[in-house]
């Protein structure tokens, strides 16, 4: 599980089999280790952050929280996936 950064106690990552063909680029957030039900964000190519599935119930106003931190920080982002995939396709 490649890990990207950490948002306090939350894990921001990329699972390292993201599916084939490579799904678009995302996020998982989660407290704790990686786990299958984690929070799902998707990356837009303008850099916005949308809500693909909050699985792990993180409350909506951290959620939030986390979600502006992650368009903060959405360079770094992009750049570690294509480090990691070789390749990017954006969700919308």
């Amino acid at each position: 599980m490649p890990q990207i950064f950490r948002i306090g106690r939350y894990r921001v990552y990329f699972w390292s089999n993201e599916n084939d063909p490579l799904e678009p680029i995302h996020v998982h957030i989660v407290e704790g280790p990686p786990r299958s039900n984690a929070t799902k964000i998707w990356i837009t190519q303008t850099g916005r952050a949308i809500l693909c599935d909050n699985a792990s119930k993180i409350p909506p106003q951290e959620l939030r929280r986390l979600m502006k931190i992650i368009e903060a920080n959405n360079d770094i982002i992009i750049e570690k996936w294509i480090s990691y995939f070789g390749e990017i396709h954006y969700y919308c």
